[in-house]
């Protein structure tokens, strides 16, 4: 059975998750506890608040409108027509439906029952005021009237009074009952969120120090491999089961160094010209210092904590083999060396980011032609070593393609320190055979060259310009190819 195979994102981002999930449970947990006390703490506050109105009001009120009513200061016949405050059925009314509602949003059966005394008590004065209303409506009942307020009317109000102080009280105690539980269930989430965080950032640090050590134990072995096979050692092999992209890293490394050691026991039984420069110019390109040097970045980032750029490091060292080796194949598309320079320049912008920058602008119209594989990548590393790292500052490396007719045309421009007259002219002299190969001054140019003109002719090749100070563009022209040459 195949291995199911997990990124490092993926186990980063794992971790993460699990890092947060539990605090947002609890978070939510303690949010919601707390919610519902203080919106029973808040009903308790709106109740006091709202019957305290009838604390201080009701009984004056009551009490001096039934006296003027009595006493006849007031017009009955004027006012039982209104609901103004002078209206006693208007009171009651209105203490009423006030009380009903907070019976409704109570659920305290001492409160329930305060409030069923106040309901009933209230049922009994307006029954009094129905009596005293009869007599005035009558006419006369003066002496009557006047007992009926003072034995009944103040005397339910009095008690009315009392149980509304009842009724606060226990409210009051609510209150109280439900800020303690608040202040408890804030200390109780401060100790949780409190052991929540010691118990996570024991889990993370253990974990990160895992995913750490799975990642730089596989490129450590890698980069001791790697120092044997620049010291000539093609028998080495990276063994490296992470299930990431580590994994098929090393599996590319060792499908590299199999191939190179092939290529170099090719190149030891043939002697043929144009093999001879495919394989020295494969070699230069999957050169072990610069898979040195980018693994040694990548298990620095990696030990920083720079995971993502590490990743992407990684992603982009991956796809730079994937195309070097191109299962064999001689023959790729435009898009394939595209890729291969685009994965080139993004590791080299991780080493040199400081003096580093560039544009790839090739028109998806010449993506699907063919052309010979490592063709632009050499241009573009003597741009860098030659042009942009032996100037001061930031450099830009810009490729760009067009179509001329039946040819294509591929540019590849830097704004370094350039060429003097006399490097020029020796340039171009290593560029037509007349001098011989420089591995220090364009030896990956001249083979690119010499392939172009073994595969497609004296018509077709390399043109350079440079100027000292401002910078060096190189043309190269190919044909149009729909198809691949074949491969033999």
């Amino acid at each position: 059975m195949s291995k199911e195979k997990h990124s490092i994102f993926r186990k980063i981002l794992l971790l993460c998750w699990l890092s947060l999930i539990p605090i947002l449970i609890i978070a939510a947990y303690s949010i919601a506890a707390i919610n519902t006390l203080y919106r029973m703490y808040d009903r308790s506050v709106a109740n006091i608040t709202a019957v305290n109105r009838y604390n201080l009001q009701f009984e004056k009120d009551m009490n001096g409108t039934m006296y003027y009513l009595v006493v006849e200061t007031y017009d009955w016949d004027q006012i039982k027509r209104t609901k103004d405050a002078n209206n006693p059925y208007a009171m009651i009314e209105d203490m009423r439906t006030a009380f009903r509602r907070l019976k409704e949003e109570n659920d305290d059966p001492n409160i329930i029952n305060d409030i069923d005394a106040v309901q009933k008590m209230l049922d009994n004065l307006e029954d009094r005021v129905d009596d005293i209303i009869r007599n005035i409506e009558e006419g006369g009942h003066y002496d009557e009237n006047m007992d009926l307020l003072h034995d009944n009317i103040n005397v339910l109000t009095s008690l009315i009074q009392g149980d509304i102080e009842d009724y606060i009280y226990l409210e009051a105690a609510n209150m109280e009952e439900n800020r303690v539980a608040i202040s408890k269930g804030v200390t109780r989430t401060i100790w949780l969120l409190g052991a929540a965080l010691v118990a996570l950032t024991a889990v993370i640090l253990i974990a990160s120090w895992n995913i750490s050590r799975k990642v730089t134990e596989p490129i450590r072995s890698m980069r001791k491999m790697t120092e044997r096979f620049a010291n000539g050692d093609f028998s080495v092999r990276v063994r490296a089961d992470s299930g990431d992209e580590l994994e098929d890293l090393a599996n590319s490394f060792n499908l590299t160094v199999a191939e190179i050691s092939k290529l170099v026991d090719d190149i030891t039984r043939e002697q043929q010209n144009a093999k001879d420069m495919e394989l020295k110019l494969l070699q230069a390109q999957i050169n072990p210092h610069f898979l040195y040097n980018t693994l040694d970045a990548i298990m620095w980032l990696t030990e920083a904590g720079e995971n993502a750029q590490a990743v992407s490091m990684l992603s982009s060292l991956s796809k730079f083999f994937r195309t070097t080796l191109s299962k064999g194949r001689d023959w790729i598309k435009v898009s394939e060396e595209e890729s291969h320079i685009r994965s080139y320049l993004e590791i080299q912008q991780f080493r040199y980011q400081d003096i580093l920058s560039y544009r790839i602008e090739i028109p998806e119209e010449m993506e699907d032609f063919y052309l010979m594989k490592l063709m632009l990548q050499p241009i573009v590393e003597n741009a860098l070593y030659h042009g942009i790292k032996n100037k001061r500052g930031m450099g830009t490396i810009t490729v760009t393609g067009q179509m001329e007719g039946k040819d294509l045309i591929f540019t590849v421009e830097d704004d370094g320190i350039g060429m003097t007259e006399e490097e020029l002219e020796h340039f171009e002299k290593l560029l037509s055979g007349e001098v011989e190969e420089d591995t220090q001054h364009g030896f990956g140019v001249a083979n690119v060259e010499k392939r172009i003109r073994l595969n497609y002719g004296d018509g077709y090749g390399i043109k350079a310009k440079s100027i000292y100070g401002e910078g060096t563009q190189i043309t190269v022209r190919i044909p149009a190819l729909t198809e691949p040459r074949e491969e033999g």
